[in-house]
């Protein structure tokens, strides 16, 4: 497989969150957002109130790349061997044979994951950290790319399980799309309208397998030392905030590593500057951070003290690889 150049990832960017607007119209930067986390291999966790395009993201991506998709709705009697499929007596051979679940796809999403019990979710976690799953002890391996997108409602909380903070780190990023303007919700109308079908067919604009490469590209977009120290700094900052129970641990300085990668490579660089770094902080680290009791009844919350930390680290002069 030739690895491609990182300039060959904005090229590739721009017509693939151009066509993913097709579908979910106004939202470019939470699209580019995710695109972000895909091109840096990581798993996203979207987390926003009902019918805000959580799952037509999802689905959508799929087809622009062309990806083995797979749904599946989490719910509270849903067990692991749901996710992960099991073994089973061939009726022919009196042979156990292997049935693999929905998580054997290149994209999967986890509708509502909060409402499986925490026995499935952890479940998750080999397929999400490893790439493989481990079944009567034989460990099958799970298809490349893999990507999970998982959603949440945050604003209920009957039937649900909160997502242990073990798997929360499992995620690269983690943020919400948001209600659209007046006139993007009219243009939402005004296309359904027009399209008299639920369906939307959206063209093919990489494939499976460039897709891989331009994963490859993001891995060689310089990080000037410089940088990697401002990263580590942030999350050192989270850690010995007065507002946290529990900072970022060095999986947080790592996911700001990935995705200010990708974010530099959508740009159109071949280099991390301090920018790219400050507009991931927030989906990379919030969900990290514990905020401590007292100032959780005060309304503090961890987006706030991931942007106190921004203020407080000084930024680097940003430097150009010779």
């Amino acid at each position: 497989m030739n690895t491609p150049k990182p300039s060959a990832i904005s090229e590739w960017a721009d017509p693939l969150v151009d066509e993913l607007e097709r579908a979910v119209v106004g939202k470019r930067s939470a699209l580019k957002l995710l695109l972000t986390g895909i091109l840096a291999d990581g798993h996203i966790l979207l987390e926003d109130v009902p019918g805000l395009a959580k799952t037509l993201v999802a689905r959508s991506f799929a087809q622009v790349a062309n990806l083995d998709f797979a749904r599946v709705q989490f719910t509270p009697d849903l067990i692991p061997a749901d996710i992960t499929g099991s073994s089973v007596l061939d009726l022919q051979t009196r042979q156990p044979i292997f049935k693999p679940g929905p998580l054997f796809a290149n994209l999967v999403l986890g509708d509502e994951i909060n409402r499986a019990p925490p026995k499935t979710q952890a479940a998750l976690l080999e397929a999400m950290e490893e790439r493989q799953i481990t079944i009567d002890g034989i460990t099958h391996q799970l298809p490349r790319p893999f990507l999970v997108i998982a959603t949440q409602n945050p604003i209920e909380s009957g039937g649900t399980y909160p997502l242990p903070e073990a798997q929360l780190d499992r995620f690269l990023l983690k943020f919400g799309l948001g209600y659209p303007s007046i006139d993007d919700e009219t243009e939402i109308v005004l296309r359904r309208a027009n399209r008299q079908t639920e369906n939307i067919d959206l063209n093919e604009i990489v494939t499976g397998e460039q897709l891989l490469q331009l994963q490859a590209a993001v891995e060689s977009i310089h990080v000037d030392p410089s940088i990697a120290r401002y990263m580590t700094s942030l999350v050192h900052a989270t850690r010995s905030s007065a507002r946290t129970q529990a900072g970022a641990s060095p999986r947080g300085s790592l996911a700001l590593l990935k995705s200010s990668r990708a974010w530099a490579g959508l740009a159109g660089r071949d280099f991390v500057t301090p920018d790219d770094v400050r507009t991931v902080a927030l989906p990379a680290l919030a969900h990290r951070l514990i905020v401590s009791p007292e100032e959780w009844l005060r309304g503090v919350t961890a987006d706030d003290v991931v942007n106190e930390c921004l203020e407080q680290v000084p930024t680097p002069q940003t430097i150009a690889p010779t």
